[in-house]
């Protein structure tokens, strides 16, 4: 699971359960069958040819949102936010994580670890973001999670627009997917922690690095929180990197 974790952050289109059969028997060597593959995948909610992300599973009966992020501008924080989880490895085991992040500035606003993928704690990453503030539109992918009466009555009772990707469109969500491959690169895979203290605690500190030292090109080599704030009170256009007033 470790080995498909690391293909699939590193290559998240192309990796479906051929290529990852062929990619673990033929490069790394270790004899695996298909099925073995499928079950692994499905596990860690990674499933079909074309890699669709499918670490939250949709339920048919709760309601579908529509998409409205297609076009839209985005030029100041709290405009957009969006939510995921993904499968992180561990020494023995895994376990997983939701984040919330604002899209204008990649501000990470709340994160939870649980070891199974339950509802109960990403109302709970919800209710930390929405202590810092409130978006104009909250984002997710049609995860059972996320359609949950007890997730989305918290986003209609602040009057919040709730938009979903379309069904197996990760890249609808490609700011926050951008962010795993981040997190598991420069802290995940380096330190294989042991215990769910130790990913909390080790978790805990890089997000404060992720959000208040390290810089992105993007953003104009600034950090998430430089720019948060900044986009709390103007608005920016990053394609040459303008500030005005809202």
């Amino acid at each position: 699971m470790k080995l498909i974790d690391k293909q699939h952050t590193k290559d998240p289109v192309r990796f479906g359960q051929i290529k990852m059969e062929d990619h673990i028997e033929k490069k790394l060597k270790i004899p695996i069958n298909r099925k073995r593959i499928q079950r692994l995948m499905r596990l860690m909610g990674i499933e079909g040819e074309y890699q669709k992300k499918r670490t939250t599973i949709p339920d048919k009966n709760h309601k579908i949102y529509p998409y409205l992020l297609g076009n839209l501008p985005v030029y100041h924080s709290n405009q957009v936010w969006s939510i995921d989880i993904t499968y992180i490895p561990m020494q023995h085991g895994f376990m997983y994580l939701v984040a919330i992040m604002d899209w204008f500035s990649r501000y990470v606003l709340s994160w939870e670890i649980s070891n199974t993928m339950e509802t109960d704690f990403c109302i709970s990453a919800l209710f930390k973001a929405l202590k810092k503030g409130r978006p104009i539109i909250f984002n997710s992918d049609q995860g059972s999670q996320f359609t949950s009466n007890d997730f989305t009555n918290v986003l209609k009772n602040k009057n919040i627009q709730i938009s979903m990707d379309g069904r197996g469109r990760w890249l609808d969500n490609v700011f926050i997917e951008r962010l795993w491959r981040t997190v598991k690169y420069e802290n995940i895979y380096r330190n294989s922690y042991d215990t769910g203290k130790d990913l909390n605690d080790g978790l805990s500190n890089y997000f404060k690095f992720y959000n208040n030292i390290r810089t992105h090109q993007s953003l104009k080599y600034n950090t998430p929180k430089e720019i948060h704030l900044l986009g709390l009170t103007k608005n920016i256009d990053f394609s040459n990197f303008t500030v005005t007033q809202k």
